[in-house]
């Protein structure tokens, strides 16, 4: 690994922006019905003021929703109404996943997280409307898996450091060997930056 690498670039602009840490990951959701939400109605939304207080709500108005098959029979009803979000896309996104998880025999938050460790698992969730790499990487960290979901927030920290340029896959493989290099957890790195990053926004 050459000084001026990707990786070590990106390390020196975590020094310098967010210390030595720690970085303490997101601890995500127990209720499987805002896991769902959240991984479905989150992208290019104020996290903080749009999605987390109707997250909050949602769990005390469907405390029956904290199984993957709870929250399918609270489906029946208006999620666009409960989440007070009007994004047709967005909801059948999280009756997507609702689905496709119920038929793969998943309902807590511990099951999904053994389950998302098999890369096929991953694949048939990136089959499914709505589902990108980074949707997927997100849920993953919404249920304790220690993964880097590279948002707008990511690429711009990355792009101050001179790391401009690469897709998906070979940024999220630059900040996992960063937060190695570095001795942080991976997604513990992730939500350190996007919480620096997201100040600014």
């Amino acid at each position: 690994m050459t000084a001026h690498s990707p990786v070590q670039r990106l390390a020196a602009h975590v020094r310098v922006a967010l210390g030595d840490g720690p970085f303490l990951p997101p601890r995500g959701w127990t209720h499987m019905g805002a896991v769902i939400c959240d991984a479905s109605f989150h992208a290019r939304r104020k996290y903080r003021s749009t999605i987390r207080p109707r997250l909050i709500r949602l769990q005390a108005a469907w405390p029956d929703a904290a199984t993957v098959r709870g929250f399918q029979a609270r489906l029946a009803e208006d999620l666009a109404t409960a989440m007070d979000f009007n994004s047709p896309r967005r909801v059948a996104t999280a009756h997507a996943i609702t689905d496709l998880l119920v038929t793969e025999r998943v309902d807590t938050r511990e099951e999904l997280h053994a389950w998302l460790g098999r890369q096929a698992n991953r694949d048939a969730l990136r089959e499914t409307r709505g589902v990108g790499p980074k949707s997927v990487d997100y849920l993953g960290n919404l249920v304790g898996r220690s993964q880097v979901a590279v948002d707008v927030h990511l690429r711009a920290f990355a792009a101050q450091a001179g790391v401009t340029g690469p897709d998906y896959g070979e940024l999220r493989a630059v900040y996992e060997e960063t937060a190695d290099l570095l001795g942080h957890d991976r997604a513990g790195l992730e939500h350190a930056v996007w919480w620096y990053m997201s100040q600014s926004s």
